[in-house]
């Protein structure tokens, strides 16, 4: 029998799920407030003649395609790709990258704002006994992963440099994913980098990779922790929004029980 793992966080207002400036805002109409609203469509209809005097519950959102678990695209990046054409967007995302084998590297020992290194992801497959192939999608589980809608969230786990991208990539990845906010170190620590030595290039450099190899990766997973290290598929078809730079996803890991 197969387990149907649910890798994503809900898109919800109202907590610390991203920086002051980008949180997103839900309006709940409820089946009693948005009876006006039906009735419009309707001329002479009165609430009586709704069951229960209900009309529909609808949901409105501020929002940007980054809010809540998501896929990036490579235009998210930079406007070019596999050095110099021109960054896919989300609707040009291949569907197939989206339904691959995922491998999960558990970095949660890792400090908060450490920058992963090709030797931290070596050593982590040595670790779990698995090989990279082309299209694995791969999952970095940090400490962010326990900290979503926390105070310290988007300050908390460790990110992917450009090396360790360019490492997985080169290997025909093309898909990653992070339960932290970014999949670059939090800002705060790059900031403190830069200030320190002015080298512009350690901004968003896992990011920044795609300009080299294009790539997708997803961002805001959830419960990394409770899956196996590999032998799971993970869907996470993104929704379609036309030249957009992500769009939401419901992630989900798929395995046989049995899988340790």
């Amino acid at each position: 029998m197969r387990k149907f793992v649910d890798i994503s966080v809900p898109l919800r207002s109202g907590i610390a799920s991203d920086p002051p400036g980008h949180r997103p805002s839900i309006t709940y109409i409820d089946h009693q407030q948005s009876v006006p609203d039906m009735l419009r469509f309707f001329p002479g209809a009165t609430a009586a003649d709704l069951p229960d005097g209900e009309g529909w519950a609808i949901e409105r959102i501020e929002a940007t395609t980054h809010t809540g678990t998501h896929l990036d695209a490579p235009y998210h990046y930079a406007s070019t790709m596999d050095g110099g054409r021109r960054a896919i967007t989300i609707d040009e995302v291949p569907l197939h990258w989206c339904f691959q084998p995922g491998v999960k590297l558990d970095f949660r020992h890792l400090p908060d704002g450490h920058v992963v290194t090709p030797a931290d992801i070596d050593t982590e497959l040595d670790r779990i006994g698995h090989q990279l192939r082309p299209l694995d999608i791969v999952l970095v589980n940090t400490r962010a992963g326990t900290r979503y809608g926390q105070d310290d969230y988007v300050t908390s786990g460790c990110g992917v440099g450009r090396a360790a991208t360019l490492h997985l990539l080169e290997q025909g990845v093309r898909v990653t994913g992070t339960d932290a906010w970014s999949w670059d170190a939090p800002f705060v620590f790059t900031a403190e980098r830069y200030a320190r030595d002015h080298d512009a290039s350690l901004i968003w450099e896992g990011h920044r990779a795609g300009r080299e190899i294009g790539y997708c990766h997803l961002e805001k997973l959830h419960n990394l922790e409770n899956l196996p290290a590999h032998g799971f598929q993970v869907a996470c078809f993104p929704v379609k929004i036309h030249r957009a730079s992500a769009g939401w996803t419901r992630a989900v890991a798929i395995f046989d029980e049995d899988v340790a």
